[in-house]
């Protein structure tokens, strides 16, 4: 009998709030470019009141990749905190309105904390710079794991990026240890190159113990396994993973099983916001995944979803991915 889910998410709950900038931009205001800095509510506040007109729009990495498969169609839920407040319902209402399970109960309306949210600035060469407040969205905890879902789903999909929450790191136990209690699998997403240098040796464990799917790109794999090329790095990824798929930019895709190597290619677009890519190239992998297509099929789809999310701003897709599947045959 087929579980509920298919694939389950737990990450941060993210409003996003996008605008383009100059670079000048970004070093007048001190922003490191194309890499995600976490900030205050004071330094969200300034940010805000500097950028120029500005989308907002619900957001978070492993909330993403779930909002992408759900609207293909797979069955999904997903797992993050969000306060009692306005940007709080917005995300709610956006992700059930894609067809994703939302049960976790918000957080009162009167905690500190506000509903996370995450400025995205994007230059003209479509790089983003994202300055992200975690909110209430960093107290995710074990409390709010539901035993009986992480049991009910083919697959988990844990969010690099909930690393640097204190709570976090028991709360992925608990989930993947009610995944694999019925013979579930684990994928997770490194996030970040920086978020890979703080937490590398439990990324490293979680890795080698529980993960049996792990996305990345090129950046996250050389800062996780430290070795002089991306071939290097990704043999010893194999070697703790049963499959790896690692994005190359401009060059597509390569996806890992063992001694198998294969490239998906990119697919050409007009490139206006990469914000999301590898999120939505997750989704599309996985709805690859589930539905019995082989890895080199998976990989481009996940090319596909990709391609769609950066011609245009925002990381939810406006296009119909399943007929963009279907024009390709796959």
């Amino acid at each position: 009998m087929s579980k509920k889910y298919q694939v389950v998410g737990i990450g941060n709950s993210i409003v996003d709030v996008l605008a383009h900038c100059e670079d000048t931009f970004l070093s007048d205001n001190g922003i490191d470019k194309g890499i995600m800095q976490l900030i205050d509510t004071a330094r969200a506040s300034d940010l805000y009141g500097k950028m120029g007109p500005a989308m907002e729009v619900s957001g978070g990495s492993a909330a993403n990749t779930i909002a992408g498969l759900a609207a293909m169609g797979a069955r999904t839920a997903y797992v993050g905190k969000v306060k009692d407040d306005q940007l709080g319902k917005i995300f709610a209402h956006d992700i059930r309105a894609q067809g994703a399970d939302y049960e976790v109960p918000l957080a009162p309306a009167d905690a500190v904390d506000e509903t996370g949210r995450c400025m995205v600035l994007v230059t003209p060469d479509a790089e983003r710079s994202m300055n992200t407040y975690l909110g209430v969205s960093e107290h995710l905890g074990p409390d709010d794991i539901d035993v009986a879902m992480m049991a009910d789903s083919e697959w988990i999909y844990l969010e690099g990026y909930r690393f640097d929450g204190d709570l976090s790191h028991a709360a992925f136990a608990k989930a993947i240890e009610a995944c694999e209690s019925t013979d579930g699998k684990v994928s997770l997403t490194l996030s970040d190159p920086f978020c890979v240098e703080r937490h590398r040796d439990a990324f490293r464990a979680m890795i080698r113990d529980h993960v049996d799917l792990l996305f990345c790109n090129e950046h996250e794999m050389q800062a996780m396994y430290q070795e002089t090329s991306l071939e290097a790095c990704l043999k010893q990824a194999v070697k703790e993973c049963e499959i790896v798929a690692c994005t190359i930019g401009e060059r597509g895709a390569l996806v890992v099983r063992g001694a198998e190597t294969f490239h998906a290619p990119a697919v050409a677009t007009e490139v206006v916001d990469v914000t999301g890519a590898g999120d939505i190239f997750a989704a599309g992998f996985l709805h690859g995944l589930v539905n019995g297509k082989d890895l080199l099929t998976c990989g481009r789809m996940g090319c596909i979803a990709a391609a769609e999310i950066i011609s245009h701003i925002g990381a939810r897709p406006e296009a119909d991915l399943k007929e963009l599947f279907k024009a390709e045959g796959l």
